[in-house]
């Protein structure tokens, strides 16, 4: 009998084609196996989803019945949805609209401001644009802070309602917006007044001075007209300018005759051997007759 001897490389081929049967009779068995449970993204399966198609108008009341229900922040949202799902038609711009309300009346005042303002820049001609700049201006007014911090809001609300009674004289925001105006320039001047009080105090005079002027010069319908005249006095004093000191408080005097700042600021300028009195030199006398109350 004559036998063959197998080679080393006929060996590993046989040995390799035994294991694939091995491993492929032992899946086999297991009637449960899948090729899938090789893959590792075999679990992620993809579906299709289509959302079904809403009417703009159950948009909008879907919005209207959220603001009803008292719940502005999400009706909102739904009026966003109109603008997404309805770019360009007449239901996004009112979708628009309702949503710088629906942000106002949720106290969310930065996206109801930036609403308002995106409204006023893409529709300026429709009826609505004076109440989207209103709620605008309103948006920043609502966070004005106390004089200690910030006046950002402040100078963008008075800035707003300005623009709201130049470019909407007959809109029925317009006598809002200016008692809001006259708030807004007052908490202005009362920042102005005290920074200038802080650099006084401190015997900066100069600075003091330049804080004390820009409240005469920009806000001098407020009520701190008259601290700031006899701010004024102080200040110029402290310098050794007399004439600039006796002219703000001749100034005051003719204004505000009776007012607990005149009689302090004569008292000061007797103390000091000198008297109200006008010099047409000064920038206060200028000033008085170009924008100051008469």
């Amino acid at each position: 009998m004559t036998s063959k001897l197998v080679g080393r490389g006929s060996l590993r081929r046989w040995s390799r084609a035994s294991l694939i049967v091995a491993v492929t009779a032992s899946l086999c068995g297991c009637s449960s196996f899948s090729l899938d449970d090789l893959n590792p993204f075999s679990g992620e399966k993809y579906k299709m989803k289509v959302d079904p198609i809403v009417p703009a108008s159950q948009v909008y009341d879907q919005g209207l019945a959220k603001l009803a229900n008292g719940d502005p922040s999400n009706a909102a949202k739904r009026f966003t949805d109109l603008g997404k799902q309805y770019p360009g038609s007449d239901w996004a711009r009112k979708g628009l609209l309702m949503t710088t309300y629906a942000q106002f009346q949720a106290s969310e005042y930065d996206d109801a401001a930036g609403s308002a303002a995106r409204y006023v820049k893409e529709y300026p001609k429709t009826p609505e644009a004076a109440y989207a700049l209103y709620i605008e201006a309103s948006s920043n007014y609502a966070q004005i802070m106390d004089i200690s911090r910030d006046q950002e809001h402040a100078a963008k609300a008075l800035q707003l309602f300005q623009e709201l009674v130049q470019n909407y004289p007959k809109s029925e925001y317009v006598d809002d917006a200016k008692a809001k105006i006259q708030v807004a320039t007052d908490q202005l001047g009362g920042k102005e007044m005290s920074i200038g009080r802080f650099y006084l105090h401190r015997r900066n005079y100069t600075a003091a001075i330049n804080r004390f002027r820009a409240v005469l010069t920009n806000y001098q319908t407020t009520r701190h007209t008259e601290e700031a005249l006899y701010r004024l006095v102080e200040a110029y004093m402290g310098l050794g300018l007399t004439d600039e000191a006796e002219t703000a408080a001749a100034i005051l005097g003719h204004n505000f005759p009776n007012s607990e700042w005149y009689q302090n600021a004569y008292t000061l300028l007797k103390t000091n051997g000198r008297s109200p009195q006008e010099h047409p030199g000064s920038w206060l006398s200028k000033l008085y007759y170009s924008v100051m109350p008469t």
